[in-house]
């Protein structure tokens, strides 16, 4: 059976609130005292999960280079939840029955995990109901990207089409309005009326959206640049456009 390793604190608090049934083991760090690191031994125990205490060494390999384990490390059954469009088509059904607004993210091939991991935390903080991204060329819910998320990855859907275009024609037929980031727009955020049912299309790192993807786009909106610097990270942005829209859905 494949594994998969979950770290850091907000991750792995996240995971054992959510779904204490995929950890099968926790490695944690010999010797810290820590009132985070207790909270998490006293679910693990609540749950019958098996602990081990090791060295630093012995966490900083497994996780390798890339990560920050904070001093724990959940080895995990199987594979992360990710979502298919069949699911994305019964969450609309359902948001309609609760008479919620659609309020959906779509990233069009972000490939840093490191980005994924921030978008997803500014995107479930921001109230989304669902992130959305292209199954090839983009980053998937990888250790990084969840560690970066700080538990975001375990509580907001992740969903993985196979065709981002007919996906977004779909969500229009729906009667949800497309709104894609672009750097070249004549209209600013602060111009647009994000307060219906909406996704937020964001592009890759350097490139942006691709062509397809933009074609079907209902509006392309951009964040005034006052400095000199003339883009920002995708994270960033992707969390500037979020809380223009939670700042008007709110008013």
């Amino acid at each position: 059976m494949s594994q998969q390793l979950v770290y850091g604190l907000h991750a792995v608090q996240a995971l054992l609130k959510g779904s204490p049934q995929q950890v099968q083991e926790l490695m944690l760090l010999r010797g810290r005292k820590n009132q985070r690191l207790q909270k998490i031994i006293q679910q693990a125990e609540k749950n019958d999960i098996a602990l081990r205490f090791v060295d630093r060494r012995t966490l900083d390999e497994k996780v390798g280079d890339d990560g920050n384990h904070q001093g724990v490390v959940a080895i995990c059954a199987g594979q992360t939840k990710v979502h298919d469009e069949r699911f994305l088509q019964e969450l609309l059904q359902q948001l309609e029955r609760n008479g919620e607004v659609p309020f959906l993210l779509v990233l069009d091939g972000v490939t840093d995990p490191h980005n994924l991991g921030a978008c997803l935390r500014s995107a479930e903080a921001a109230g989304v109901h669902a992130v959305i991204a292209p199954k090839d060329k983009s980053a998937g819910l990888t250790p990084t990207a969840r560690k970066v998320a700080c538990g975001a990855a375990e509580v907001l859907p992740f969903v993985t089409v196979t065709n981002l275009a007919r996906t977004l024609q779909q969500l229009q037929q729906a009667g949800i309005w497309i709104f894609g980031a672009a750097g070249e727009a004549e209209q600013d955020i602060y111009q647009s009326q994000l307060t219906g049912p909406m996704a937020l299309v964001m592009g890759a790192e350097g490139s942006g959206l691709r062509r397809l993807t933009r074609e079907h786009c209902d509006h392309l909106i951009k964040i005034p640049m006052a400095g000199e610097v003339s883009s920002l990270n995708v994270s960033v942005a992707t969390g500037v456009c979020l809380f223009e829209a939670v700042r008007q859905r709110s008013g």
